[in-house]
C-alpha cells in the first residue's frame, strides 16, 4: 500500500473480544492505521477504545445500518477508505438432515450476503483511496467437506467465489481483493450444543462432542499470530490473491492442489469419527439381523 502523512483507514466487522476481528483491529492499529471496529454489541469490544480504536455497533445483516455506517465513515475520512475487512461470521454445526432452513438462511445472511453488500456500499470510498484492499476472512471449510457444517461450508465456498469475481472486477480501480483461507484459529465463532434426539446421528453424540465441537480449538493458531499474517499481507504492494493461514491450512492447500477430491473423505471420516460411527451402525444392524 502507498504511504502518506495521512493515517490509512480500515473498517473491520465482527470485532468482539476473543475473536479474529478483535485481533485484527489491534494489529492494524499497531501498524498506524485509523481503525473503525464494529460488532453487534458495543460492550463486546469496549476494551479497544483504550488503544485509540473507534468502535461502532453494526449488525451486518441490517443493510440500512451498513449504509448509515458508510456515511459515517465517509464523513470522518473525507470520502475514502483504505481497507475493508469482512470478518463477521457465524457457525452452524449440525447435520444436513437436522438443518433448519431459517437458521441456514441466517448463516448465509452473515457469512455471504453481508460481505456482498459491504463491498457494494463501500466500493466508492475504496476506489477514492487510490490503492485500497478488501480482505475476506474465508475458511478452509469452504474447500473441504467438514461433517456437521454443510451450511457454513457452503457459505464460505460462496464467499471464495465472490471474492474471485470481485478481484477481477475491482482491479481496474486499483482495489486489490484478498481471500484468507483460514485454518484453525483461536476464536469465539464455534458454538456448542447437542444433536437433536431425532437425529440420525444421535448414537454418535459422544463422538460429535469430542471430535466436532470440543476439538475445534485444540492447537489452534493464536489470534495475534494470525492477525499479523493478514495485516502484513494487506500492506504489501502486491498482495497475494489467496492466503492460507492458520492451523492445517497448508495441509488443505496440498490436498486440494495435488490429491483427488475424495482424499478429503478419508481425512474427514477419521478426524470427525465418521468411521467409528459407521462401525457402530454396522454392529447395530447385525444385532437386529
Amino acid at each position: 500500500m502507498s504511504n502518506s502523512s495521512k493515517a490509512r483507514t480500515v473498517l473491520i466487522t465482527g470485532c468482539s473480544a476473543g475473536g479474529i476481528g478483535h485481533a485484527l483491529a489491534i494489529e492494524f492499529r499497531t501498524k498506524g492505521f485509523r481503525v473503525f471496529a464494529t460488532a453487534r454489541r458495543l460492550e463486546s469490544m469496549q476494551d479497544l477504545t483504550a488503544r485509540g480504536i473507534e468502535i461502532y455497533k453494526l449488525d451486518v445483516t441490517d443493510f440500512d445500518a451498513i449504509r448509515k455506517m458508510r456515511e459515517e465513515i465517509s464523513t470522518k475520512t473525507g470520502g475514502t477508505l483504505d481497507v475493508l475487512v469482512n470478518n463477521a461470521g457465524q457457525a452452524y454445526p449440525v447435520a444436513i438432515t437436522d438443518m433448519e432452513l431459517d437458521s441456514v438462511r441466517g448463516i448465509f445472511e452473515v457469512n455471504l450476503f453481508a460481505p456482498m453488500v459491504l463491498v457494494k456500499e463501500f466500493s466508492n470510498l475504496l476506489i477514492a483511496a487510490g490503492d485500497a484492499r478488501i480482505i475476506h476472512i474465508g475458511s478452509i471449510s469452504g474447500i473441504m467437506p467438514v461433517p456437521f457444517s454443510a451450511a457454513y461450508n457452503a457459505s464460505k465456498a460462496g464467499l471464495h467465489s465472490f471474492c474471485n469475481t470481485a478481484r477481477v472486477e475491482l482491479a481496474p480501480f486499483n482495489v486489490k481483493v484478498i481471500n484468507i483461507l483460514t485454518g484453525g484459529v483461536q476464536s469465539n465463532i464455534s458454538r456448542g450444543g447437542n444433536l437433536p434426539d431425532s437425529s440420525l446421528y444421535k448414537c454418535m453424540e459422544d463422538l460429535y462432542q469430542e471430535k466436532r465441537i470440543n476439538a475445534s480449538q485444540r492447537g489452534a493458531t493464536p489470534t495475534d499470530s494470525y492477525a499479523a499474517i493478514v495485516v502484513a499481507e494487506a500492506m504489501k504492494v502486491n498482495p497475494r490473491a489467496w492466503v492460507w493461514a492458520g492451523k492445517n491450512s497448508w495441509l488443505v492447500w496440498f490436498m486440494d492442489t495435488f490429491l483427488p477430491r475424495t482424499a478429503f473423505d478419508s481425512l474427514m471420516n477419521k478426524t470427525f469419527g465418521m468411521d467409528e460411527f459407521s462401525a457402530r451402525l454396522g454392529k447395530a444392524k447385525s444385532k437386529i439381523d
